[in-house]
């Protein structure tokens, strides 16, 4: 089987649940993936609720790994429903902790196109997070493998009383 076909697979399978949960309609309008340890560890990581918006907003602009988003503040801020300086002040913050990476693309001192944002940075703040949970959930479960053993009963036949 075709590698993109594997991949595309489960991709499909979750698009189908999402649209259970969601509705085709919203699912047909567009749709975004973020790890849940984002969310789940936004104030380990310094980020406010307003950070995580713009996070969010960046990346439904981020389909392919290699065609990183590129909205312009203006765009942010006016979905956000803040200035474009308040956008500018937080992704700037954002980029002092390293969780971002803005580059400009200036074309001449009059103008330039909208920056380019990159997550590497956040994405290598949240793996030991990431990996902190993993292992948790790994050991919870061999826990409870270990629990199911010790409570189950064993079976005892002796065929030789019968005789």
């Amino acid at each position: 089987m075709d590698e993109a076909v594997k991949a595309k697979a489960p991709d499909v399978q979750a698009l189908k649940q999402n649209e259970k949960k969601w509705t085709p309609t919203l699912m047909k309008a567009g749709w975004s993936a973020i790890p849940n340890i984002i969310i789940e560890k936004q104030r380990a990581l310094g980020l406010d609720a307003l950070d995580i918006n713009i996070l969010l907003h960046l990346i439904q602009y981020w389909w392919l790994e290699e065609n990183v988003p590129h909205p312009s503040v203006g765009t942010i801020a006016e979905a956000l429903g803040v200035t474009p300086r308040t956008i500018q002040k937080r992704i700037t913050a954002m980029q002092a902790a390293k969780l971002i990476t803005r580059e400009e693309r200036r074309h001449s001192k009059f103008g330039s196109q909208t920056n380019l944002y990159r997550f590497d940075g956040l994405i290598a703040a949240c793996k030991p997070h990431a990996e902190e949970k993993i292992a948790a959930a790994k050991k919870k479960a061999e826990e409870e493998k270990e629990r199911v053993k010790r409570k189950k009963p064993k079976l005892v036949v002796n065929n030789d009383a019968k005789k």
